[in-house]
């Protein structure tokens, strides 16, 4: 498998590129392919001829995109149909955030979407840009996403930056209502590579098993770390100018599973697995 990579330079871009290897794969950061500019696009896809187009690049901030409209158009659904016209395989990535929250269920693929934020829009999109221009696209929703590359423009992923403010502030206050499969890149880079290669299209959920709250996201976090803090559950409020977030950011893998595809492991199994590796874990943050 021959694979072009956006954001190259993120979590899941780095994760896909150490799995595929340096034969295989070819990352580009923002620096070094502008995919709102297609002819851009389209010289690095002569370039490196690949069977298949990773789009890990995305503009995620997510209350900035209520401000930022315009550039949040161009990167998420312009650069979108770029890629989808260049001709390989497109897998775009997307978000639990095109749905509203409200169901009391896990949402499966084939739920009408309901996006709450521009955000939210904005990714919907690109995930019709894709399937309509697309040759066999696969659109895979994740949620959560970490891994050891960390997230640069968000000064660290949510475990570094948790931990960081429980270091400095010695209590934490995180919000107990919304819920999530938090999802280590690292086991989202082999579920999409294994999608590619059963020749998956459409739209995918590819998340952790399990669910939890950002609360117990929290409160699980800092007991690997070995970190005794209080952790206040809080309830989510929209500040003026802020996004709206699902309360209910749980996804089903219907037709995943119809696909024969293998689950990812359970968010804890996982962020146990990622915290050991990144240092973070109790054992390490002693020694």
């Amino acid at each position: 498998m021959r694979a072009l990579i956006t954001g190259g330079a993120g979590q899941l871009g780095h994760d896909l590129t150490e799995l595929l290897g340096a034969d295989s794969a070819f990352p580009y950061t923002h620096a070094e392919l502008d995919i709102a500019d297609e002819p851009a696009v389209e010289r690095a896809v002569a370039e490196v001829e690949p069977d298949v187009i990773f789009n890990c690049a995305a503009f995620h901030n997510v209350d900035e995109c209520e401000t930022e409209r315009e550039p949040a158009w161009h990167i998420n659904v312009e650069a979108v149909r770029n890629l989808a016209c260049a001709g390989p395989k497109l897998v775009h990535l997307s978000t639990n955030y095109v749905f509203d929250g409200e169901a009391p269920e896990p949402y499966p693929e084939d739920h009408p979407p309901s996006p709450q934020s521009v955000y939210a829009l904005t990714k919907l999109a690109g995930e019709y840009a894709a399937l309509a221009y697309g040759e066999r696209p696969l659109v895979a929703r994740g949620a959560g996403l970490y891994g050891t590359q960390g997230n640069a423009s968000k000064g660290g992923n949510f475990i570094e930056r948790i931990i960081a403010a429980a270091e400095k502030n010695g209590s934490l206050a995180v919000v107990g209502d919304q819920r999530l499969q938090p999802t280590f890149t690292v086991d989202l880079a082999q579920a999409l590579v294994e999608a590619v290669e059963a020749e998956a299209e459409g739209v995918l959920h590819l998340t952790a098993g399990g669910e939890c709250s950002w609360h117990e996201y929290t409160e699980t976090i800092m007991e690997l770390a070995g970190i005794d803090v209080p952790v206040e559950a809080t309830e989510t409020t929209v500040p003026e100018g802020g996004a709206t977030r699902p309360l209910n950011g749980v996804l089903a893998r219907p037709r995943a599973d119809s696909l024969g595809l293998t689950p990812l492991r359970h968010w804890r199994e996982a962020l146990e697995d990622y915290m050991a590796r990144a240092g973070l874990s109790a054992g390490a943050r002693i020694d």
